[in-house]
């Protein structure tokens, strides 16, 4: 039970709120982007784990003198597409009029706090947002929900407990940042640059995409793949047809088409029988090949590790919009091959078959996919390849496991911390 000193508050009472500015006029003119600006929209909130420093647009001097520059420390909110998502702007920014901006006053509140005790009502505000074309949450309606407020002292004590856990998935993630980075500096400085070990010595000669080290071939990515086979679902209870449970991967557990991680938790289903053939080994990659709306990139690829089934602890398959791709063991390595999707979405070279169908995004795997060149080098250097490259997925499966039990304890303690059923003045600091 919350202490008779935590008073409901509605938002504006405790800091200024303000919706995002943008104009866009003329409509999407190219003058208005590409500048020194960061342009923060509501999938780059949605995508943030506590504050808000990476962004896929930018604005130029002109997109800024049509938009509004918010400052370090401005809660962004959104309110139309992604509903009540929110983040703390790390840097300075503009965003959009589909996202508030709440500055905390210092005296009467820690927008820390603020931030975790919007994860206490985004359900219902998710819930009173749905709409006959688009899901809108109004500023009107923002402003008309309560927030149990403490003193500040317990505001920022709370926060504090909360955001250490916040703290350590942000380094935890920064951590796989740079891993993913040396596994792909590998590659492109072994496979596409061909400086490997000893490319002196190594004369090129000619081939249908250009000059290649002497003893390499090219061939097409499906015939490196010993099967690609759908993926699929099964029921959440179950019955004739659906008996064993297992855990199905989505392409939404993963956070980019450019990341190594699963940040979403798989969810449990019971599966037919003819989905066994379906099952993920360890060195098997899940490439997603459809899902989302319309315009928004899919394509997102992981590799299997042993570290990820060993967390999981029983069947694994992965979902219907995603393929299971088995490498041929004897021709290209996994972690050869997973790389070779990673840098292929890196140089637009595999983005540019993505197709827009029936009001979704997805890629006609046989038909462009699958026929992509890829340069195969000998075994032997596959093998030395992997012997370095191998360490890094384990290293990267293991943190991102870190992270999720850090945010299971985090998302635990948080409804208790901001109800008062843990009195933390009681707590030794």
């Amino acid at each position: 039970m919350a202490s008779p000193q935590w008073h409901p508050t509605k938002l504006d009472e405790i800091g200024f709120v303000g919706r995002g500015k943008s104009r866009h006029r003329p409509r999407n003119a190219a003058f208005l982007y590409g500048g020194r600006y960061p342009f923060f929209q509501t999938g780059d909130i949605k995508a943030a784990n506590f504050y808000l420093t990476e962004y896929s647009q930018t604005y130029s001097e002109e997109g800024l003198a049509q938009s509004k520059l918010w400052k370090p420390g401005t809660l962004c909110i959104t309110i139309a597409a992604n509903i009540a998502e929110s983040a703390i702007l790390g840097i300075e920014g503009c965003f959009p009029d589909s996202v508030v901006g709440f500055i905390a006053d210092p005296t009467k509140a820690d927008v820390r706090f603020i931030k975790y005790y919007l994860e206490i009502l985004k359900l219902r505000m998710q819930n009173i947002s749905h709409g006959a074309t688009q899901d809108n949450l109004s500023l009107d309606k923002l402003l008309s929900f309560d927030f149990l407020v403490p003193p500040l002292p317990i505001q920022r004590r709370i926060a504090g407990i909360l955001s250490a856990y916040d703290e350590l998935i942000e380094n935890s993630q920064r951590r796989i940042k740079i891993l993913e980075a040396m596994a792909r500096a590998l590659y492109r400085e072994w496979f596409v640059h061909f400086r490997f070990p000893g490319h002196e010595s190594v004369p090129r000669v000619n081939s249908p995409i250009g000059e290649i080290p002497k003893g390499w071939e090219v061939r097409k990515l499906g015939d490196l793949m010993a099967d690609h086979i759908g993926g699929g679902w099964g029921k959440e209870t179950a019955d004739e047809d659906h008996t064993q449970p297992a855990w199905v991967i989505r392409g939404t557990d993963i956070p980019s088409a450019r990341s190594s991680q699963v940040t979403g938790v798989p969810h449990r289903f019971h599966t037919a029988s003819n989905l066994r053939s379906r099952k993920l080994a360890a060195g098997d990659i899940l490439f997603e090949v459809s899902g989302g709306s319309k315009g928004q990139s899919v394509g997102r690829t992981l590799l299997i590790t042993t570290e990820l089934l060993s967390a999981l602890d029983g069947d694994v398959i992965c979902a219907s919009f995603c393929k299971r791709v088995r490498p041929k063991a004897d021709t290209y390595c996994s972690e050869l091959l997973y790389l070779s999707f990673l840098n292929g979405y890196k140089s637009g070279e595999i983005e540019q078959y993505q197709v827009q169908s029936t009001g979704i995004s997805n890629f006609k795997w046989t038909e462009y996919i699958a026929n992509i060149d890829r340069v195969i080098p000998p075994v032997q250097m596959q093998l030395h390849f992997r012997k370095l490259a191998a360490p890094l997925f384990s290293q990267i499966a293991a943190i991102g496991l870190q992270i999720q039990n850090l945010r299971r304890t985090r998302d635990l303690l948080l409804p208790r911390l901001l109800s008062g059923q843990i009195d933390v003045e009681a707590m030794p600091s």
